[in-house]
C-alpha cells in the first residue's frame, strides 16, 4: 500500500513537469470535442492524433493520448442527450434516457448528472486501477472462450429482453444486427460472406457507418416528417441546470453500481464501454422502483451507464498495463503507442518504466478533475443547441453525420450506406422496432461468433462445455432468467388477479 501511494505521488510529480499539465488540458478539451462528433469516438481520435505525438517524450505523449481517451467518454454524452445522436457505440445507451429528459426540459440537469456520474465512475475506477490492477487482471485472464461467449450472449439477450416495447421486436432487431456482423471476410476460413461480389464489403459493414445512419440520418428524417405534418414538438424550456433532490437520491447508488459494473466489464478484452453501459442499464432497470419510467427519462438510467462508461476506461487499462492485453479498440492503439516508444507492456512495466506508468495513471486523476470543471460550466452553452430552429438543426445533423461517414474511409460508398441505414432505421422506428439491440448485435457479433467457434473447437463439438464450467453456466442461467422473467411475471400477475376476483 505504502509503495503504491509513493509511486502515485511520483506520478503526480511527472504530471507537473514541463508541459505535461498542458497536455492534460489539451487532451481533455480535444477529447470532449471529439466525443461530441457522431461516428468519431476515442479510438479514431487517438489514431488520427497519434502521428502528432511522434518525437515527444513517451510520458508526455501517453498523457496526451490518455487525456483524449478520457475526454471522449465525457463528450459522447453531450450529443446523445441533446440531439439523440451518440458519438460512438458506448454512448448509445445514454440516448435512451438522456434525450427524453432533454425533450422534457431537463437537458441541463441531464448534462450535469452525466458529468457528475462520469467523474464518480472515472475517479473510483482509477482507484481500482491503482490498487487492484494485478489481482483483478489475473482473474480476468482465467476466462476462456466459453465464458466470453456466454457473457456476450447474456449481454445481447438482456438488451433485447429489456428494451422498451415488445421483446419480440427487440429480438428481431438483435438478430438483424448479428446478421450484419457476418458480412465480410470470415476470419477462420478466409472466405467472403454475403458481399454479393462487392469489394467494398470485404471488410464488413462498418459499425460507425451504421451508427451514423440509424441515429443521425434517421433523426433527420423524423424531424423532417414532423415538420411536414406540423407535429413537430419543440423541446421545452431548459429549466434548472441542477438536478432536483429526488433525482440525486435516485442516482447516487446508481452511479456506484454503474462504476463497479463498468470497471469489471472493462477488464474483459473486447468488451469495452458499449457492454459496460448495457450491463449497468439493465441492472438499474431491474433494481429500480420505477421501471415504467425507463425509456421516458429515468435519471438513474442515465447516471448508471455514464458512470460505467468512464469506469470501463480504467478497467480496460488494467490488462493493458499489467499483461499487455488491450481491453478495447482505444487501448489497442495505446498499446501501439507504447511499443512505438520501445516500451513493452506487461508485469515488468511498473518496474522498468515507473515514470511512464504512474505518470499516465496520475494524469488521469488530474484529467478527470479538469474534465468535470471544464464540462459543468459549459452546460449553459451546450443546451443552447436546443434553441436552434428544427430545420437548421436537421441540416446540421445531416452535414456532420455524412461528413463523419465520408471521413471514415474517404469513400462515397460509406455515405450511401449511412443513408441506406438511415432509411431502414426510420422504418424501424415507425414500426416500433428498437435500434439498440441491432447496434449491439453488430458490435458484439464478431466476438460472439469467434468465441462460439473456439469453444466448440476446444470441446470437439460438445455443447456441454457451456454447462460444465461454473462461470459460463452462471451466464447461461442469467440469460434464461432474462428471457423467462417477463413471462413468469405476467403469469404471476394474472394468477393474483384471478384470486383477487374470486375472493
Amino acid at each position: 500500500m505504502t509503495d503504491t501511494l509513493n509511486n502515485l505521488m511520483m506520478g503526480f510529480g511527472q504530471v507537473f513537469v514541463g508541459y505535461n499539465f498542458v497536455f492534460v488540458l489539451v487532451g481533455a478539451a480535444v477529447g470532449t470535442w471529439v466525443g461530441m462528433l457522431p461516428g468519431i469516438g476515442p479510438a479514431t481520435a487517438i489514431a488520427v492524433l497519434l502521428p502528432f505525438s511522434y518525437g515527444m517524450d513517451p510520458t508526455s505523449s501517453l498523457i496526451l493520448l490518455s487525456g483524449i481517451y478520457f475526454g471522449a467518454m465525457y463528450g459522447g454524452a453531450i450529443s446523445s442527450i441533446l440531439l439523440n445522436v451518440p458519438g460512438d457505440a458506448s454512448a448509445i445507451i445514454t440516448t435512451l434516457e438522456g434525450y427524453p429528459l432533454a425533450r422534457k426540459g431537463r437537458a441541463g440537469a441531464a448534462l450535469f448528472m452525466s458529468a457528475t456520474a462520469s467523474f464518480v465512475g472515472g475517479t473510483i475506477g482509477l482507484i481500482g486501477l491503482t490498487f487492484l490492477a494485478a489481482p483483478i487482471a489475473q482473474f480476468a485472464l482465467g476466462m476462456g472462450p466459453p465464458e466470453y461467449f456466454t457473457l456476450m450472449a447474456f449481454a445481447l439477450i438482456a438488451t433485447a429482453a429489456l428494451v422498451e416495447g415488445s421483446a419480440l421486436k427487440g429480438f428481431l432487431s438483435l438478430v438483424f444486427g448479428l446478421m450484419l456482423a457476418t458480412v465480410g471476410i470470415d476470419l477462420q476460413s478466409g472466405a467472403a460472406r454475403f458481399t454479393f461480389g462487392d469489394a467494398s464489403l470485404l471488410d464488413g459493414i462498418g459499425l460507425l457507418t451504421v451508427i451514423i445512419g440509424v441515429y443521425s440520418v434517421t433523426e433527420v428524417l423524423v424531424i423532417v416528417e414532423q415538420l411536414a405534418r406540423g407535429t413537430w414538438d419543440p423541446p421545452m424550456a431548459v429549466g434548472s441546470l441542477w438536478p432536483t433532490r429526488a433525482e440525486w437520491v435516485r442516482s447516487r447508488w446508481a452511479m456506484i453500481r454503474g462504476t463497479v459494473i463498468g470497471f469489471i466489464v472493462g477488464l474483459l478484452p473486447g468488451a469495452g464501454g458499449a457492454v459496460a453501459t448495457l450491463f449497468s442499464y439493465a441492472a438499474e432497470k431491474r433494481l429500480s422502483k420505477h421501471p415504467e419510467e425507463f425509456g421516458h427519462g429515468a435519471i438513474e438510467g442515465l447516471a448508471s451507464p455514464e458512470a460505467a462508461n468512464n469506469a470501463s476506461v480504467s478497467g480496460a487499462l488494467v490488462p493493458l498495463l499489467t499483461l499487455g492485453i488491450p481491453g478495447s479498440s482505444a487501448t489497442a492503439i495505446l498499446l501501439g503507442a507504447l511499443m512505438m516508444y520501445g516500451i513493452q507492456p506487461g508485469p515488468r512495466l511498473f518496474i522498468e518504466h515507473p515514470q511512464v506508468t504512474w505518470g499516465v495513471i496520475s494524469s488521469l486523476y488530474v484529467g478527470n478533475v479538469v474534465l468535470v470543471i471544464l464540462n459543468i460550466p459549459l452546460i449553459g452553452l451546450w443546451v443552447r443547441l436546443l434553441k436552434i430552429p428544427a430545420d437548421l438543426m436537421a441540416a446540421l445533423i445531416m452535414v456532420v453525420g455524412l461528413t463523419g461517414a465520408y471521413s471514415l474511409k474517404g469513400s462515397l460508398f460509406e455515405v450511401a450506406l449511412a443513408v441506406l441505414f438511415g432509411l431502414f432505421g426510420f422504418l424501424m422506428r415507425k414500426q416500433g422496432v428498437p435500434l439498440t439491440p441491432m447496434i449491439l448485435g453488430l458490435v458484439l457479433g464478431g466476438t460472439v461468433e469467434q468465441s462460439l467457434r473456439q469453444s466448440l473447437t476446444l470441446s470437439g463439438g460438445d455443447w456441454s462445455i457451456f454447462f460444465s464450467r461454473p462461470l459460463a453456466l452462471t451466464f447461461v442461467l442469467l440469460s434464461i432468467a432474462c428471457v423467462s422473467a417477463p413471462t413468469l411475471l405476467r403469469v404471476s400477475r394474472r394468477v393474483k388477479f384471478r384470486r383477487a376476483a374470486y375472493r
